[in-house]
């Protein structure tokens, strides 16, 4: 399964496209910093990187030389810039394609298909396995030892999910929030809190998987894989 790296300070835009290439099979891990995208690039180590260029702090352009110090995985830029010079600068910059915002998710798709073909990188994987815990992308369901099925909700599955894709890193409340359901107020910590909760009642009492999903003291949530 291909690794895909989303940057976006538009944190609309970054639950919508999570939640699409979720779906069609791909391990996604979505920032809405460029400066903590850079930070997580060692151990996320994606296959390829959807950058958005206008961004507070740090803005794409000046991103993707840190990016490329840290991987040569193939950079798609996002703007909404539209002047000529913009795009040829960020071609020359040496990103691998760009893109004019709006744009249809069908088409970054397939743009990204293209820079995974080049780098002979397949997404046909569809399972992640931290064992003794597996996941099936494709059906959406959660195994203990390969073949004993945690029957988990919708809600369930999304937030572990979640977890494992950005493993070992503090997944806030805002962050998880935004993510899942496009949007985060202060009333839905306690609605993830439950889900959470629910979650490592189901995940921890099997062997092996105990505290494989950490609090993190008012801030959310890490998923610490056992190898």
């Amino acid at each position: 399964m291909a690794k895909l790296m989303l940057i976006d300070d538009d944190k609309e835009v970054l639950a919508i496209n999570y939640k699409y290439f979720q779906k069609k099979g791909y391990e996604v891990s979505a920032y809405a910093s460029a400066v903590q995208a850079i930070k997580a690039l060692p151990n996320i180590q994606p296959d390829c990187i959807v950058l958005d260029v206008m961004m507070p702090e740090l803005d794409g352009f000046h991103a993707f030389p840190k990016i490329r110090k840290a991987t040569q995985a193939p950079v798609i830029f996002l703007t909404g810039r539209t002047e000529e010079n913009d795009r040829i600068n960020g071609l020359l910059l040496g990103a691998d394609d760009y893109m004019i915002k709006p744009y249809s998710l069908r088409e970054l798709e397939v743009r990204i298909m293209v820079q995974l073909r080049k780098n002979n990188i397949s997404n046909t994987k569809n399972h992640l396995e931290f064992p003794p815990l597996s996941i099936d992308i494709t059906s959406h369901k959660v195994f203990y030892n390969e073949n004993e099925e945690i029957i988990l909700s919708n809600r369930e599955y999304e937030f572990l999910y979640l977890l494992v894709t950005h493993p070992r890193e503090t997944l806030t409340f805002s962050f998880i929030g935004e993510t899942l359901w496009g949007t985060y107020s202060d009333s839905d910590r306690r609605t993830i809190m439950v889900i959470a909760s629910r979650l490592r009642k189901k995940i921890c009492s099997y062997s092996g998987l105990e505290n494989i999903i950490e609090t993190v003291w008012s801030q959310g949530y890490q998923f610490i894989p056992k190898q």
